[in-house]
């Protein structure tokens, strides 16, 4: 059995599910093909250090998969940037059937967008306590993505740049940065934040024993003058497939994923 809850009941639309997240904590809507939510924005919502009333921004949010799971956690206040205008028409929707419009908005913008533009939107410059962002990662010079996907999934080098340089804008002296990335890219993650922060921490994720790590978790705090550290990598499953007793406690019981050094 997965360690998130996949039950789903199809809407009206032929091409929409809703479906459960956190254990049926959270009700998503989302695209019945191409960019759905997963284990990455459940691991992402699990290790950014928010508390109550601190402000988080969630780039590239999608449907609101790792902002809500966030907000579900943690009584913060919760900004959904997306630039795609049926998935954060969804976005909006979830805020709905979750019950969280006292502490979640979701606005339409491309990350990419001048600051102007985001100051317009209510996201001035230093405005952020925290920033969640899970990037287009796969090389596109080297990953076949379908046009469903290609938007959400397919990168560049100069696209990881402009993501976080928005991050370092909206966050404060000390904000953090949480996001995710394909391990094999940890190098250019690596150097992109050494522009503006310091204290990197990375928790690499294995799908299975034995086997490279998939994803790195990269925690980082801006302006900070702290070196780099490498935790030990998160299991998702054992080598019989099934989920393990650390991931499950993330993946479906909401539990926070410590990464972020001022919180160990």
């Amino acid at each position: 059995m997965p360690a998130w809850d996949t039950s789903c009941a199809q809407m009206a639309h032929d091409d929409r599910t809703v479906d459960a997240m956190l254990g049926g904590r959270l009700q998503l809507e989302q695209p019945g093909r191409g960019h759905r939510f997963g284990h990455d924005a459940v691991l992402l919502a699990a290790a950014c250090p928010a508390r109550a009333g601190d402000r988080v921004a969630d780039l590239g949010a999608g449907v609101g998969a790792a902002g809500l799971a966030l907000a579900a956690r943690v009584a913060a206040v919760v900004v959904l940037v997306e630039v795609d205008p049926d998935l954060a028409a969804l976005a909006g929707a979830n805020i709905q059937r979750n019950h969280l419009a006292d502490r979640v908005t979701a606005i339409e913008l491309d990350v990419t967008a001048p600051a102007r533009r985001f100051s317009a939107a209510g996201l001035a410059p230093e405005s952020m306590a925290h920033v969640l962002m899970n990037p287009p990662f796969n090389d596109p010079a080297r990953q076949r993505t379908s046009a469903y996907r290609r938007l959400a999934h397919a990168g560049s080098a100069a696209l990881l740049t402009a993501w976080t340089s928005t991050a370092a804008r909206l966050l404060r002296p000390r904000g953090t940065l949480t996001l995710m990335w394909r391990a094999d890219g940890m190098g250019d993650v690596l150097r992109e934040l050494e522009r503006a922060f310091g204290a990197i921490t990375i928790l690499p994720i294995h799908g299975k024993p034995t086997q490279p790590a998939i994803r790195v978790l990269v925690s980082a705090t801006k302006a900070s003058k702290a070196p780099s550290e490498l935790l030990p990598g998160l299991l998702l499953n054992d080598k019989s497939g099934r989920a393990t007793a650390e991931a499950e406690a993330v993946l479906r019981d909401g539990q926070m994923l410590t990464v972020c050094r001022s919180r160990r």
